[in-house]
């Protein structure tokens, strides 16, 4: 089903945008793993919106509701479920969309697909709110990653054509920069939040990447071929809607190099192997190699603008001239950032189970 995702564990998102609820099923999870709720719902409070000038005035608290499979602070080996009510909806802003499909939304598609069936509102299924079940998942992973010494951090490399200040790959430092719009650099800050507000002012938006750092990695997770880390990461990143671009490492940079500067010369530091640099972003051969894990996720421009756009009438096959409605984010990637991270740490724990060599709490 293309709402589920996982080998080892298995996740379902379901819901849709302006419908009661959104949720998910984690099942495949052990007994005994402790669950910090206080700490999830901070991480939930990264992606929710409404929170300030560069999301959507919808504003929804986010607080999940869980169903079953946790007992006291811990997982009990049954599923894990839990919903999110949709509290603030406006589904007559998408009244027109069935028949008049936004350009580079999933309108027409969805309307080719489900024969009319779909539900338009707010983009149905195929919407964004879809994304925080999805970091009820990721925040439940993340923890019991963090318990193992693997951490993920996030920010936003590139918003418009402001990029940030550039990581050491094969030393990132990402734990401190603030949550709230996780940039390295203050000044790039200033000037990516003047780049949406600019878009925002023209009834435009923009689009940018967010890059990814996993930290504590052992050497030895993944798998050769179609179960390498890379196509594992990659399927759930793509789930994500926007994402139009996924790179490891140096990504198409490394087009550029030669394999004497491409290369990771290897060296043993306090016993352990290691390399000198981390062009490949910590993957080689489908496998971790120890380094850290870097990736970045691209993402377009929010397609719901208020600028008028040519579409067509699906019914009368005539041009028409579309204003969305609705309420928008002018540029989705800062609250993209803890999506990132849920979907690479759901898949970093999936992995994980599955790997012969780890045990529950230690790699």
């Amino acid at each position: 089903m293309s709402s589920t995702y996982g080998e080892n564990l298995k996740l379902s998102l379901f819901g849709q945008s302006h419908g009661p609820a959104i949720g998910m099923i984690l099942d495949g999870i052990p007994a005994g793993l402790p669950v910090d709720l206080q700490k999830l719902q901070q991480f939930l409070n990264r992606r929710a919106p409404g929170q300030n000038d560069w999301s959507t005035p919808r504003k929804e608290e986010d607080r999940p509701e869980f169903l079953g499979g946790i007992l006291d602070g811990f997982t009990c080996g049954a599923p894990i479920a839990a919903i999110i009510p949709n509290k603030n909806t406006r589904s007559g802003d998408y009244d027109n969309l069935k028949n008049c499909p936004r350009p580079g939304h999933a309108d027409y598609t969805a309307q080719i697909k489900y024969g009319g069936f779909q539900d338009a509102a707010g983009g149905g299924h195929f919407s964004g709110r879809l994304t925080a079940p999805l970091c009820i998942a990721g925040g439940l992973c993340k923890q019991w990653l963090e318990e193992m010494g693997i951490q993920i951090h996030s920010h936003i490399y590139r918003i418009g054509g402001i990029g940030d200040d550039l990581i050491d790959p094969a030393d990132p430092n990402l734990a401190d920069i603030p949550l709230d719009f996780p940039v390295i650099s203050s000044n790039a800050a200033k000037r990516m939040r003047d780049t949406i507000a600019q878009a925002k002012s023209r009834g435009d938006s923009v689009g940018g990447t967010v890059e990814c750092a996993v930290t504590g990695l052992p050497a030895g997770i993944g798998e050769p071929m179609f179960g390498g880390v890379e196509s594992r990461i990659a399927q759930i990143v793509y789930g994500i809607p926007a994402v139009k671009a996924l790179e490891f490492g140096v990504g198409v940079d490394a087009a550029a190099l030669p394999g004497s500067v491409n290369n990771d010369p290897y060296t043993v530091e306090n016993g352990t192997v290691k390399t000198l640099t981390n062009r490949s972003g910590g993957i080689l051969g489908g496998i971790t190699n120890g380094m850290p894990l870097i990736f970045r996720a691209t993402f377009k421009a929010t397609p719901s603008i208020a600028t008028e756009q040519q579409t067509v009438d699906l019914q009368t096959g005539e041009a028409k001239q579309l204003e969305v409605k609705g309420r928008h984010d002018p540029c989705i990637v800062p609250r993209a950032v803890p999506v990132v991270e849920a979907a690479a740490a759901i898949a970093i724990y999936d992995m994980i189970l599955g790997n012969t060599q780890t045990s529950r709490r230690k790699v």
